[in-house]
């Protein structure tokens, strides 16, 4: 008798397009495993990265604006489920495998840093190995919480930035999303922030992509699932992509470089420079899972990496406090 999962796979090469990614097929995982009766081994993936402490602490690391006074404004957990809702409506209407783009979705901010790009970049700086939160993420399902997950989401995870393109068009799909989310989700915060008005997007952008969020992520999605449905491949309308690329260089002009909501910036930096340097100086102070993948033979120094990866804003400022900040003396009455 055949189980769900058979069904389901059958399902697949019944219902998906030719050129998308069958579970059926997947090239495996790193260590075998007896196939769950219920779920293709995608939707396993999904359900394991899901269930893993990384995507717990997501809720709270910083996405761009540090410790922000307001209750709407993205983390990167939220940012992760935007990209996942973008990506599943590409996959859905191009008949891709919307299992496997979930979890690549799911799984493809794991690795970063407190702060996003401000800790990303001050572990890159200290680190003598470099520090890439892509490739950071794929480490956490690797090494560090040893999800053991397919090739193909591993693939995605560690592709989903950067000039190399993943092996899947699934994978392809979260090298778009992640920029249409990000892109729109930072003018909205940006927006609420104070830091630009609408007034301040040049007017051809907002004609050309639409003049609010929703508008510009629909006119997004549909120039890739126009695309796909042309080309058989991930991309965009060259027109709209072009439009896309230059509201980022807006975007990176006005808000992400040397603005006041980045005033905090360096001083995270500092922070997390100063807990890196102080933890390659005292091994013996970090926390008995980290001490399992030196005897692993990992370096020092990629390990304390590891270890300030996982931080969430609120625990490196807790930390840094513990370990930096003198402590009051109680006065001591005669």
């Amino acid at each position: 008798m055949n189980t769900v999962r058979e069904q389901q796979q059958r399902r697949e090469q019944q219902m998906l397009a030719d050129w998308a990614t069958k579970s059926i097929y997947s090239r495996g995982r790193r260590k075998p495993m007896e196939e769950c009766p219920y779920r293709t081994c995608f939707q396993r993936d999904r359900d394991r990265i899901i269930h893993s402490k990384a995507f717990r602490r997501l809720s709270n690391k910083t996405q761009v604006f540090i410790s922000p006074e307001g209750d709407h404004y993205r983390a990167r957990l939220t940012h992760t489920l935007e990209v996942a809702q973008i990506a599943r409506t590409v996959a859905r209407a191009l008949y891709l495998n919307e299992d496997l783009t979930e979890a690549i979705a799911l799984g493809h901010d794991l690795g970063h840093t407190p702060f996003g790009h401000a800790g990303e970049s001050a572990l890159n700086e200290v680190c003598p190995f470099g520090f890439r939160h892509n490739e950071q993420s794929l480490r956490m399902v690797d090494r560090i919480e040893q999800l053991n997950l397919t090739y193909e989401v591993r693939d995605g995870i560690v592709c989903h930035t950067g000039s190399q393109k993943a092996d899947t068009p699934e994978g392809r799909i979260i090298h778009y999303a992640d920029r249409i989310a990000y892109i729109n989700h930072d003018i909205d915060d940006a927006l609420r922030g104070g830091l630009i008005r609408v007034t301040d997007i040049p007017k051809r952008l907002l004609q050309e992509l639409g003049d609010t969020h929703g508008k510009r992520i629909d006119t997004m999605v549909t120039a890739m699932i126009s695309y796909g449905q042309a080309h058989r491949e991930i991309g965009m309308d060259p027109a709209v992509h072009e439009a896309m690329m230059e509201l980022r260089a807006f975007m990176f002009a006005h808000v992400y470089q040397g603005t006041s909501a980045q005033s905090e910036e360096q001083r995270a930096k500092n922070m997390l420079r100063s807990l890196y340097g102080y933890f390659v100086e005292h091994p013996d102070e970090l926390p008995a899972d980290y001490f399992v993948l030196m005897a692993q033979g990992e370096p020092l120094e990629r390990v304390v990496c590891d270890y300030i990866a996982c931080m969430t804003d609120r625990y490196s400022i807790s930390t840094y406090k513990k370990l930096f900040i003198p402590k009051s003396w109680n006065k001591i009455e005669d």
